[in-house]
């Protein structure tokens, strides 16, 4: 039987690459897609991955590259919806409008386009179906201060994954959501920085863990909502 095939987007850093490197490691067909190349070939690390640079807030790219994938592969089994961008904390009025959008335009708009292209692909193939594994983030339950752009997109991140639940249940595509806290990543330094006293953290490779065994899950069996987080984190009881 054919290996099961996943296609990762962020998947030159943080979260990204450390679940890429997971799949990989368990044998997965893994494709990875993100905006710069070198960085996509350094998750790889030698490893037969297919390597797919795509800005994922352009939809023509988007379609192109999972076109690839049917092709490379013929179909596919799991999508985790994984790029995302923040921005430096600042309160609503300090915040600019281009910065707003440009987070909005990654974390949800490119979120969409890639459920889109993943469930055009999975829609068609035979058998029929597969996974979406949207990324949220605890800032879809409770924002940091200063993370107006950032909470307000995992918080639309959050209506993607019902409505791809619900829409995909006629075609057997399912989709969840893992909702992560205070995994020491490059992105999280961005949106928590000036933070005092350091919050806990955990390794990311926890994360990378979390997303294969939901991937790993039976057809008619679904993780629909995930959080997985640093224990002490301030999470239960914030604000």
């Amino acid at each position: 039987m054919d290996r099961a095939g996943i296609v990762i987007t962020g998947a030159g850093s943080g979260i990204g690459r450390a679940t890429a490197r997971r799949f990989l490691k368990d044998g997965w067909r893994t494709a990875l897609i993100g905006r710069r190349e070198d960085a996509l070939h350094e998750t790889a690390d030698g490893q037969p991955a297919l390597i797919l640079p795509c800005d994922v807030t352009d939809d023509a790219a988007v379609d192109l590259a999972f076109d690839r994938i049917v092709s490379e592969w013929g179909r596919l089994d799991v999508l985790f919806n994984n790029a995302g961008r923040g921005v430096a904390p600042a309160t609503p009025d300090q915040l600019s409008p281009e910065a707003f959008r440009a987070v909005i335009d990654v974390n949800v708009t490119g979120m969409f386009l890639c459920a889109r292209a993943a469930f055009r692909v999975m829609r068609a193939q035979r058998p029929q179906g597969g996974r979406i594994v949207n990324n949220g983030s605890i800032a879809a339950h409770v924002p940091r201060a200063g993370s107006i752009a950032y909470t307000a997109s995992k918080h639309a991140v959050t209506g993607l994954t019902r409505s791809l639940s619900l829409d995909g249940r006629d075609f057997d595509i399912a989709c969840g959501q893992i909702d992560v806290g205070n995994a020491g990543t490059e992105l999280l330094a961005e949106v928590s920085q000036g933070e005092a006293p350091a919050e806990p953290m955990m390794d990311v490779s926890i994360v990378a863990d979390a997303v294969l065994h939901m991937a790993r899950l039976p057809r008619g069996a679904n993780v629909q909502f995930m959080t997985v987080m640093a224990t002490n984190m301030p999470y239960i009881g914030r604000g």
